[in-house]
């Protein structure tokens, strides 16, 4: 008994920390956006340079993923997580001091290359500390950090902005998550460090290339590019949307952001807690963690399709809160599948391929829509190009996410 009070006490702890770091984690990408028309006219750059600096983080958090995931696995997430967590603190609060554009990139990136181990390191957590038919819930709610970050983001760092400037609005949320780091490393424990629990075997390097020889791994690969692009698309450029196309205020546009992130946050935990409920219903695990995946993306796409097209900005902002429901049930469906395709030892390395895709691909929203607006002045065609990429990742985890992901552990024979 005292034993499961003990478990159950952790397992608690390290949901609201996973909660609270996720938060602070789309907290710090989300303060870009919000400055997005400060900086331009204060480094003197256009709509494509800005995209440039929007999607660096993308591309530096993609490429992290690849070391992170297997650090992950091999170091555990109380170490490498909360690393990660100190040294993009210390690039966010960098980025209010910086002198240019070209310095304000580096931070960016740096930033980027801090986050890749969060939701990686947070999958490892539930397929290490939670059961197999009930992963899907826990990922859903550290999930919902993803959405309730950008939820809480907008009020809160336009009052800062519009209060103390752009650059103290960085200086401050790097701070946040300085603090956060000290408190994670403080409770986290592994669960190898339970002592009742016996210690894994290290992932090898072989075990990490293994994964790629799986269709199931680039399924998941190819199909959250799909994801993150609708996901990242919103993120990066919602703001600038509701101010340039649809006229809205700084202040305006704050509080209108709350609305979909809600959405999400709502989507985020029912994608997680749909996947449970099908798995303890009989249907076969990989069905049931995509089905929420592939249903996400097609609605989701479909919903963005009179975002772009209505002249009414009222139905237009109900159309994203839409839009972000199930694109974000995707989301967190994506995170549920990669705690149960593979084995629990590998987790955190197939996620970060599958994060690592869907950052790769989605780095490229924010460049490629900033490139349209300045071209045709609109976001109507970046809007249906991304309703229209949902579509075809919903086609790759259909298609190419079948069976569970197998792992090598041969040992390696010296050659002679």
């Amino acid at each position: 008994m005292r034993a499961r009070r003990r478990l159950r006490g952790m397992r608690t702890a390290l949901l609201v920390l996973l909660l609270l770091i996720g938060i602070v984690n789309y907290l710090d990408r989300s303060t870009l956006s919000i400055a997005n028309h400060a900086v331009q006219h204060d480094f003197g750059v256009g709509p494509a340079a800005m995209g440039l600096l929007l999607s660096v983080f993308s591309w530096a958090y993609a490429f992290g993923q690849l070391p992170a995931g297997g650090l992950l696995d091999r170091f555990g997430p109380r170490r490498v997580l909360g690393g990660g967590l100190l040294l993009w603190s210390l690039a966010q609060a960098a980025s209010g001091l910086v002198g240019g554009f070209k310095q304000l990139l580096a931070a960016r990136a740096v930033l980027g290359l801090g986050e890749a181990p969060a939701y990686p390191g947070g999958a490892k957590v539930v397929a290490t500390w939670w059961p197999r038919d009930s992963r899907g819930a826990p990922t859903g709610v550290f999930q919902m950090s993803s959405t309730l970050g950008p939820a809480i983001g907008p009020p809160l760092l336009t009052w800062l902005m519009l209060g103390f400037g752009w650059r103290w609005m960085f200086v401050v949320a790097g701070a946040v998550g300085v603090v956060l780091a000290l408190v994670w490393f403080a409770v986290c424990r592994d669960r190898r460090d339970d002592r009742e629990e016996p210690v894994a075997d290290r992932v090898s390097v072989r075990e990490w290339l293994g994964l790629l020889r799986h269709r199931t791994t680039w399924g998941m690969i190819i199909g959250f590019s799909g994801v993150v692009y609708s996901v990242y698309l919103y993120l990066t450029w919602l703001p600038a949307y509701l101010e340039g196309e649809r006229g809205m205020s700084v202040a305006a546009t704050g509080f209108a952001l709350v609305l979909p992130y809600l959405a999400g946050t709502l989507g985020m935990f029912c994608g997680g807690a749909v996947g449970d409920v099908l798995v303890r219903r009989g249907i076969r695990t990989t069905l049931a963690r995509k089905a929420p995946i592939c249903c996400g993306l097609v609605v989701g796409g479909l919903c963005t399709v009179p975002v772009a097209l209505t002249a009414s900005t009222a139905l237009a902002l109900v159309c994203v809160c839409a839009a972000q429901f199930f694109i974000n049930s995707a989301s967190a469906g994506a995170w549920s599948l990669a705690t149960v395709v593979a084995d629990e030892r590998i987790t955190a390395s197939l996620g970060s391929l599958q994060n690592f895709g869907g950052y790769f691909g989605g780095a490229f929203a924010p460049l490629i829509t900033g490139v349209i607006v300045e071209r045709t002045g609109s976001f109507v065609a970046a809007l249906l190009a991304a309703g229209a990429i949902a579509v075809v990742a919903a086609l790759s985890y259909a298609v190419l996410v079948r069976e569970p992901v197998g792992v090598d552990r041969r040992p390696v024979v010296a050659k002679r």
